[in-house]
């Protein structure tokens, strides 16, 4: 984790003002409007913490100045910047602190997380930023908005034209099209290069899996919420399953050598690496690689996008998970709450947020600030304009109690499912019996 604490010429002439924690000033009590916080001391004199998983998203608060811009609004408030490197560390971290009543002011949250750490967050239902976001109201926790998220986002299948273009293969628009230009790809170019993969994947990491392995079942089945409909059944891994379904034809294609050599054996940042060579053609991520992949020096020029396609014939819906994600929450262990929720309210509004949103690669959130996607990512919709959104949630309580019990983690599984001699039958009968097992143990039969 780096901490990156930001102080401009303005808050070292003011000696004495910057304080680890708030106390009132002797000046004016001007309040401010409801968009940066209605009811708290424009100049109060503190230090908020703001912590972050996301290290492109911490570059941009720099590059645009955060801090000098909320101080427009509160001259005497430093943001301090948390920042870990990746979300296990993230978590990890807020894990431990949240047990010590040592919560960052502000911290950023995923769909799921937010149950986890609901006794520690501030209801935000009432704000600006939630009245005006297109769906953070989608993403209640027992009724409470505690989290609003920064962004709306989809994945896509990343790959270079002038490769399909040489290999003869097209942009699939079925699933069995999808293995059927992943094969052909392994085959012309694999040919060359023993090193070569289709599809650039660094498994080493589990998380990477993601678009196949959590993504998969609600594209499937169309149910963004299937994760908490499977706490209702006994056997949710049984043949016929959507789940059951949607990973089958993963392991089938994790089966065909199309991931090339040795895909756990590679990271992420390996893998980015290897796709920049060209020694893999597609990748699958969200918007945020496109932004790192930018922000390490790479040139896109020459990069298309398509979305992955889950069905089997064209006839069928195109189904296209999508979610809000980077949940900014004010957490009760706040010293300031009041500024904490007016740098919220400034957060969303025309005062950052179309900045902000419009320097990194995911859509709006915000109803009054529509954006234009990026060049690369508009060739996937241009392709498949008839999508069907299934709004995506990582699962609620019963959900987060379920894996707690059984240990059943979808991305793990996808890794496993890349080692050799996986038995897919038998790890599906396993996982039906641990989850009769945990609804019984938790009472939810």
């Amino acid at each position: 984790m780096r901490k990156n604490k930001w102080v401009l010429a303005s808050m070292v002439l003011a000696a004495g003002l910057a304080l680890v924690g708030c106390g009132e000033s002797t000046g004016s009590k001007e309040k401010t409007t409801a968009a940066a916080g209605e009811g708290s001391d424009k100049n109060i004199s503190c230090t908020l913490t703001l912590a972050t998983w996301d290290v492109t998203a911490a570059r941009t608060f720099d590059e645009l100045d955060l801090e000098g811009r909320f101080q427009e609004l509160y001259p005497n408030v430093e943001i301090d910047i948390e920042e870990f490197s990746a979300e296990p560390e993230y978590f990890n971290s807020m894990k431990i602190r949240s047990s010590a009543s040592e919560l960052p002011d502000l911290m950023f949250h995923k769909s799921d997380s937010m149950y986890q750490y609901e006794e520690y967050l501030t209801d935000l239902t009432d704000t600006e930023a939630n009245k005006n976001n297109q769906i953070a109201a989608e993403y209640m926790v027992n009724g409470r908005v505690l989290g609003v998220p920064d962004r709306k986002t989809n994945d896509y299948v990343f790959y270079w034209v002038d490769m399909f273009e040489e290999a003869g293969v097209e942009v699939p628009d079925t699933w069995g099209e999808f293995v059927e230009v992943s094969e052909k790809l392994q085959a012309y170019f694999g040919a060359k290069d023993p090193d070569y993969s289709a599809i650039s994947m660094g498994a080493k990491e589990s998380w990477t899996t993601y678009p196949f392995m959590e993504y998969g079942p609600a594209a499937e089945s169309g149910n963004g919420y299937y994760w908490d409909s499977m706490t209702e059944e006994d056997k949710p891994f049984a043949e016929g399953t959507a789940i059951h379904t949607v990973y089958g034809k993963v392991y089938d294609l994790f089966g065909k050598g199309v991931f090339g050599k040795d895909p756990l054996g590679i990271t992420s940042d390996q893998s980015k690496e290897l796709f920049a060579k060209r020694k893999g053609t597609m990748t699958l991520s969200s918007p945020m690689f496109l932004s790192d992949y930018k922000a390490d020096g790479y040139d896109p020029s020459g990069i298309e996008t398509f979305y992955l396609p889950f069905r089997d014939d064209d006839s069928s819906e195109f189904n296209l998970v999508t979610q809000g994600d980077c949940f900014l929450s004010v957490t009760e262990h706040s010293e300031n709450p009041e500024v904490a929720k007016a740098f919220l309210e400034f957060y969303f509004s025309e005062a950052w947020y179309p900045d902000y949103i419009n320097h990194i690669s995911s859509d709006s959130t915000m109803m009054p600030f529509h954006k234009e996607l990026d060049e690369v990512l508009m060739t996937a919709p241009e392709l498949q304009p008839d999508v069907v959104y299934v709004t995506y949630g990582a699962g609620k309580s019963d959900f987060i109690n379920m894996v707690s019990e059984t240990k059943f983690d979808c991305k793990e599984l996808g890794a496993e499912m890349l080692t050799e001699g996986f038995d897919f039958n038998r790890r599906m009968e396993e996982l039906n019996q641990s989850w009769t097992d945990a609804r019984k143990k938790l009472n939810l039969q």
